[in-house]
């Protein structure tokens, strides 16, 4: 891990001076000068450096050290709170999956022919529309707090997601999702929030909790939705008889996502504390905080131009391209026979499999990723996932190789190698909350947190929007004409992975002080 020395010397006083004990000015504290010297009271807050302003007070202005100038521990019951409203967007977005071609069917009477056409815009729309606002969320919760924001588009998301099931046509059911797309700037908010409640020793620890949440929605987001749709049907002997579960078969399902949506709007409304730290008035700032509030207010056109952003953007987007990649092609390449290049899986296999997938999913990022991150930083999580991405993507058309062979060796072969290279494998999803950290990073300022997380966000749900039709067709086309004996959506993933390895190389060294400080306040 690379170590920022730059101001952590201590000088000591001499015999006969004694160390006086009011308050350095701000110039004093600026950011070329972040010196503990002879001058510095000795009850006197620490100094974390954030981008380029320098900081004595985390974002509810309280120290982020303690009174032995240690760092404060995670405050564990913000970000679990915080990682209960993470679940929600996964969930109101899955949780239509299951049943959404067959709900289509009944309020539009369309041929079979074009159920998917419907299908494929209802499931986009949230994610094109939550790309057109999320910058405006961001913005908002740089400008008003985090917490409104939070809540009221978390009871926004929950309506939406309840009223869905009570469409009585197509068009209801597209207003009905994209305003639920609106609503779902939750994500913009809570990253900032998580990042907010962080300090750079405490963050891995942080976003990997978050992101397992966020996993933990997409995971039951669809058992949920597939186990209440249609109720009488499913269970007659509970909801057989009902006229309203009769006449609106899919309520059940999005009345209580919705309502597990309020439940989160309300313990944030109720528990969640405020990150946005309160500025002074302009009559009240000196020079330096007054240059730092310019850096706050920078436009996005302006954000986007500021060192580093760009790059770590870009590798953001990289990463969850093949992400949806391969997310969309996964479960397809699984059941599609062995002689066009899959693995033909049964059902049951496809679901124990992806239980594995996520399982160790969990692992990596909970286990692994925290002491991971804190030995060889940040970036080098980065680099390490980009170089085992071309490795895991190899793994699928290997499998594949192994049971075309159709000896019994080789099946069992296969059968030793294809559980072991997933749950390996899987291991690349550190990248996921390795990029958010970075972003985090290279913030110019804490203010500007929501605004750059709506950038990155907003890319991700357009690429979230087209990525999986796109990879799922191509894969089809190329299963359909055997092109490359049936590989070459492998052959594409694996140049797109290598592509990240270069790109990986210039991400921006973090600009957050990395140090850890002891009693003293000296680096170690």
């Amino acid at each position: 891990m690379v170590v920022n020395t730059r101001g952590t010397d201590r000088q000591q006083p001499g015999p006969n001076v004694a160390a006086p004990v009011g308050p350095r000015s701000e110039d004093e504290l600026g950011d070329e000068s972040n010196v503990v010297d002879e001058t510095t009271a000795l009850l006197g807050p620490s100094k974390v450096n954030y981008g380029e302003t320098t900081f004595s007070e985390n974002q509810n202005g309280d120290p982020v050290t303690n009174g032995a100038g240690e760092e404060k521990p995670l405050h564990k019951t913000q970000v679990l709170l915080l990682c209960y409203a993470r679940v929600m967007e996964p969930l109101a977005f899955f949780s239509i999956f299951p049943y959404v071609n067959q709900m289509i069917q009944d309020l539009g009477g369309l041929e079979d022919t074009d159920v998917g056409f419907y299908s494929g815009l209802i499931e986009s729309l949230f994610s094109l529309t939550q790309a057109i606002v999320m910058i405006f969320w961001g913005r908002a919760a740089d400008r008003i707090g985090r917490k409104p924001v939070l809540v009221f588009s978390l009871f926004g998301m929950a309506l939406a997601t309840g009223l869905f099931g009570f469409a009585t046509s197509i068009s209801q059911m597209i207003l009905f999702r994209c305003i639920a797309g609106i609503f779902a700037g939750t994500i913009v908010t809570l990253r900032t929030m998580v990042a907010e409640h962080s300090t750079p020793k405490t963050q891995a620890r942080a976003f990997s909790w978050f992101a397992f949440s966020g996993n933990l929605g997409l995971f039951l987001g669809p058992l949920m939705g597939g186990a209440l749709a249609a109720p009488a049907t499913q269970y007659p002997g509970v909801f057989g008889g009902i006229r309203f579960f009769e006449d609106y078969p899919y309520a059940l399902s999005t009345l209580v996502v919705g309502s597990l949506g309020v439940t989160a709007a309300i313990t944030s409304a109720c528990f969640v504390q405020e990150t946005l730290k309160k500025e002074p008035a302009a009559t009240e700032c000196n020079g330096e905080e007054l240059a730092s509030r310019r850096r706050d207010t920078l436009s996005t056109r302006q954000l986007l131009g500021s060192p580093g952003v760009g790059v770590v953007l870009y590798v953001y987007a990289h990463i969850m391209t093949l992400a949806f990649a391969y997310t969309a092609i996964i479960p397809v390449f699984w059941f599609t026979p062995v002689p066009l290049g899959g693995w033909g899986f049964t059902p049951l296999q496809i679901s124990l499999m992806m239980g594995l997938n996520g399982a160790a999913q969990a692992i990596w990022l909970l286990l692994v990723f925290p002491p991971l991150q804190h030995r060889i930083g940040t970036k080098g999580v980065i680099r390490l996932c980009a170089l085992a991405y071309p490795v895991f993507f190899l793994g699928c058309p290997v499998g594949n190789v192994l049971l075309r062979a159709g000896s019994e060796a080789s099946i069992n072969a296969f059968w030793v190698f294809a559980p072991i290279m997933l749950a390996v494998g899987c291991g690349v999803s550190m990248s996921f909350t390795a990029i958010q950290l970075s972003l985090n990073d290279i913030s110019p300022s804490p203010r500007l947190l929501g605004t750059l997380n709506a950038l990155a966000l907003t890319g991700v749900s357009s690429l979230r929007a087209f990525c999986p039709a796109l990879f799922t067709s191509l894969f089809a086309l190329g299963a359909r004409t055997q092109l490359a004996g049936g590989y070459a959506i492998w052959i594409l993933l694996l140049v797109l992975a290598s592509g990240l390895s270069i790109a990986a190389r210039y991400l921006p060294e973090p600009h957050r002080n990395q140090e850890t400080r002891n009693g003293n306040g000296q680096a170690r």
